[in-house]
């Protein structure tokens, strides 16, 4: 009788035995065999639990850091996986904006069937994208010329090189032109005309200094001479809910220019979507390449 009084669930014990447990044994007493992940509201699927077999259900958007990675071996489903996460945004929140960059052109077929835009980079491609547009709906005491004087110094510190990078003069220098600049066509407000990496290499060479020249005769490459693809406007439609920047056909001259260019679109595109209360999804499809620079290894640091 004090044995079955004492091996009910009433955390009395009328039998005055102890004795030590195994790790297994003690285990026997825990009836929860594995962790669910089930979140209600607009939770995607992800899986299925290798334990329980129960489908994984999460919300990315309402964890802790809605950041996420994709990591196996070669052929073991990480781009289908993405793939088909996307997929499940774009059914179910119809809300949200996606924006996919994609140096292999692996994703551009999938969104052409959703109806987005595909723009690809590339020396012979019709799509432009002009690093001198400007965002205007910045968050609270943030400047957009502020912004993008920064943005235009590291992309000129990219062009011109070097170990030591540009010069406090050649800083200065490009912050006054690039203020010229949009002062001069008013952030393309009034003429809805956004200046050009062309304006910019014209305003550094009526500059007095030697240092402005020295980045001048940089900008040329880019600007009059055979890389010139960046010096066009904005010709695509980039506010389309489903967007993929395609690299694949980009030159190892251009590649890291290119990618700087993205990211700066990506980081405007994804400002204007939060002013317009939307959330936004951005892909990058082959991480490992987007490290091997330093300034947009940095960018992914910073975001």
């Amino acid at each position: 009788e004090q044995g079955f009084v004492s091996s009910l669930a009433l955390g009395y014990n009328e039998v005055e035995i102890q004795r030590g447990m195994t790790t297994s044994s003690t285990a026997i007493f825990i009836p929860f065999m594995t962790r669910e992940l089930r979140m209600a509201g607009q939770a995607l699927y992800y899986g299925m639990n290798a334990l329980s077999h129960n489908v994984i259900m999460a919300d990315r958007k309402k964890l802790k850091s809605a950041n996420g990675m994709y990591l196996g071996s070669t052929g073991s489903g990480k781009s289908f996986a993405a793939k088909r996460e996307l997929l499940n945004v774009f059914l179910t929140i119809p809300q949200d904006r996606i924006i996919v960059v994609d140096p292999m052109g692996e994703y551009a077929p999938l969104v052409r069937r959703l109806g987005g835009q595909v723009i690809e980079i590339a020396p012979d491609s019709p799509h432009h994208l002009n690093p001198m547009d400007v965002e205007l709906n910045m968050a609270a005491g943030e400047s957009p010329l502020s912004m993008k004087a920064d943005f235009l110094l590291s992309l000129c510190e990219l062009v011109v090189g070097g170990k030591e990078g540009l010069q406090p003069i050649e800083k200065t220098v490009i912050d006054r032109c690039v203020r010229l600049v949009y002062r001069e066509q008013a952030l393309g407000l009034e003429t809805a005309k956004t200046p050009l990496l062309q304006d910019l290499y014209e305003e550094l060479l009526r500059q007095p200094e030697p240092e402005a020249r020295r980045v001048a005769t940089a900008l040329e490459l880019y600007c009059t001479g055979s890389l010139n693809l960046f010096n066009h406007p904005t010709n695509v439609k980039t506010d389309s809910r489903v967007v993929c920047i395609v690299l694949k056909n980009m030159g190892e001259n251009l590649r890291k220019i290119a990618m700087h260019i993205t990211n700066e679109f990506v980081s405007q595109a994804v400002d204007q979507n939060f002013h317009e209360g939307a959330a936004t999804w951005c892909y990058f499809d082959e991480f490992h390449i987007l490290l091997r620079d330093p300034l947009t290894a940095s960018y992914f640091v910073a975001v």
